[in-house]
């Protein structure tokens, strides 16, 4: 039975990744045998041809690098307001509360492509068009995260917060510095999800940059794509396989993380 089990996890794991090794294997293909055998998926002979065509074509370092400072700054600052946010909804009493997590539930909803008109009207005049500020303040507070707080704190016992109240602790220290530590897995779950979205995202940077050092590395390997004269679509599996080396690393030290922080909460 464990066997069993094990052969059919393997064959969804392959179903998951199949796709990107077939990135991979195709970055390492010629244009020539790309054409003869497109779903062929092993290449005749590994070939780096394609990936010097993209440092040769695009300032990747740059790209890469406001790709990771965007991303980063964006889930940093929505990890730290969706604390207050969610310790609010989660353990104080106010007039308004239900109302005020429909409203947050309700923002979930919304994509940003819907908010994107108003946001650029306003960020526009205040000459904020081509900034990283234009890329990360919109993003800065998170509905999802303010929920993904709020249910981590309700399993928090409200005699911890009262002890810290009477230690003399403020509320902003019992939430940064006692409940902080306490959904740190949450956090860091929360982290992952907003750094991989924001770091993958096309359409907000193509329409907040022009010039090429603020832009992205999404929107510059979709510039890699030649109209008219066919895609080289070696090359562009190439320049997948550059953009997301980073996101991979960062699942890999995150997951490693985050299992050791839940582990040691269960056994606490």
């Amino acid at each position: 039975m464990d066997r069993l089990v094990t052969v059919a996890l393997a064959l969804v794991a392959l179903v998951w990744v199949g796709p990107y090794l077939w990135m991979v294997a195709t970055s390492f293909k010629s244009l020539d045998e790309l054409v003869r055998a497109p779903a062929w998926p092993i290449p005749s002979r590994f070939r780096l041809d394609a990936y010097r065509e993209v440092f040769s074509a695009l300032p990747v370092w740059r790209y890469t690098l406001n790709s990771i400072v965007m991303a980063t700054l964006i889930g940093v600052l929505q990890a730290a307001l969706a604390l207050p946010a969610g310790y609010a909804l989660a353990k104080l009493e106010f007039t308004g509360k239900r109302v005020a997590f429909v409203l947050v539930m309700a923002c979930l909803i919304i994509p940003p492509q819907v908010t994107f008109v108003p946001v650029f009207t306003m960020l526009g005049p205040l000459g904020l068009v081509n900034t990283m500020t234009a890329l990360v303040v919109p993003f800065a507070v998170s509905a999802f995260g303010t929920f993904l707080v709020r249910q981590a704190m309700l399993s928090v016992p409200n005699e911890l917060i009262e002890a810290a109240r009477l230690d003399g602790a403020g509320e902003l220290t019992i939430i940064y510095r006692v409940l902080a530590p306490l959904v740190r897995p949450t956090l860091a779950a929360m982290f992952l999800f907003s750094f991989v979205y924001h770091y993958s995202d096309y359409f907000w940077p193509l329409m907040m940059t022009t010039d090429d050092h603020i832009r992205t590395l999404p929107v510059a390997v979709a510039l890699l794509r030649e109209q008219g004269t066919g895609v080289r679509w070696h090359i562009v599996m190439a320049g997948n396989v550059v953009l997301t080396m980073p996101v991979l690393v960062l699942f890999i030290v995150a997951q490693r993380r985050i299992l050791r922080a839940v582990t040691a909460r269960a056994l606490s």
